[in-house]
């Protein structure tokens, strides 16, 4: 029921577009956090046209609020907040964000099925997508080493938030006080939260997100 509810909530959000064309990915778009995903047509012509989900990271926000914008066949057709659920030809495409980019942008069909969207190639996604293409090997190694700079600033960050959580008053009077064995030098706990940043950003790159893992990055 309370998936319902957000489903359906998400699909009030969504306001028509101005039937404004689509602009190309440039390349100063990287450095500004543009994310650029396609849904071609689908082959059995349930679905005879192109959608195009744009979100700006640095821009298209709406009160403070990240906005998605849905194109159908390189025209404005809708926008919404994130996250967004759009209405489309055979089913909805929905979208979310985290800290660090993109964590979700997915064509859901009425049967159930469910279809990542594919990264423009010139976007940051669709480089990221080319390299673990071409080059599975590095891009496995990039992956595994991205998970380990995040179980590694979990496990040692994790203590020392605890500790100073613990001395609430009322946490304290409850559960009692917790003294974290882990004391790093400031110097270490910021490259630590560098590497779980870059980490993060990694991920968000390949779609990947985990409440727990990349909240080290956050």
């Amino acid at each position: 029921m309370w998936k319902t509810w957000r489903h359906n909530r998400a699909i009030r959000r969504v306001k028509p577009g101005d039937g404004s064309p689509l602009h190309r990915y440039r390349w100063w778009h990287l450095p500004l956090g543009r994310a650029l995903f396609h849904l071609p047509p689908s082959p059995d012509s349930r679905r005879p046209a192109t959608y195009t989900i744009d979100v700006r990271h640095w821009g298209n926000q709406s009160n403070g609020e990240k906005t998605a914008h849905l194109y159908r066949d390189g025209r404005h057709h809708a926008q919404s907040t994130i996250p967004a659920t759009f209405p489309i030809q055979d089913g909805v495409i929905e979208v979310a964000t985290s800290t660090f980019g993109i964590k979700r942008c997915h064509h859901l069909t009425p049967t159930g099925q469910e279809h990542q969207l594919l990264p423009d190639p010139q976007s940051r996604e669709g480089k990221r997508a080319r390299l673990q293409h071409h080059h599975p090997t590095v891009s496995r190694i990039i992956a595994a080493t991205s998970i380990a700079l995040l179980i590694i600033g979990l496990g040692l960050n994790l203590p020392q938030i605890i500790a100073p959580i613990s001395q609430i008053p009322a946490i304290a009077d409850n559960l009692g006080t917790f003294t974290s064995p882990i004391h790093l030098p400031l110097w270490l706990n910021i490259t630590l939260a560098l590497g779980a940043a870059l980490a993060s950003m990694e991920r968000a790159l390949r779609l990947r997100h985990h409440w727990l893992l990349d909240a080290a990055g956050n």
